[in-house]
């Protein structure tokens, strides 16, 4: 993302991303996997990074891009997590 010429949009605003957040942090057992990474501008990041009552969102709201971008996940990870942190 370093890259100035590079237009990753934020899977929250749309807004130009600069980070990667891992949703399930690493220390809590999270995976570096196409599931649990999603792009964030800094601020996102630091609104949304590690509060676990915003898990289930940020799980729903990922698996949405997935989609919409047709890139191959695991369903079964997503129904896992989004079961664990459902409000």
């Amino acid at each position: 993302l370093s890259d100035p010429t590079l237009f990753v949009p934020s899977e929250i605003s749309g807004a130009k991303a600069v980070d990667i957040h891992h949703i399930i942090g690493r220390g809590k057992s999270g995976e570096d996997r196409i599931e649990n990474l999603m792009a964030l501008t800094r601020q996102e990041h630091k609104e949304y990074g590690d509060r676990e009552d915003l898990m289930w969102y940020l799980l729903k709201r990922h698996e949405e891009v997935l989609i919409e971008k047709g890139i191959t996940y695991d369903k079964e990870f997503f129904m896992e997590l989004k079961d664990r942190y459902k409000h």
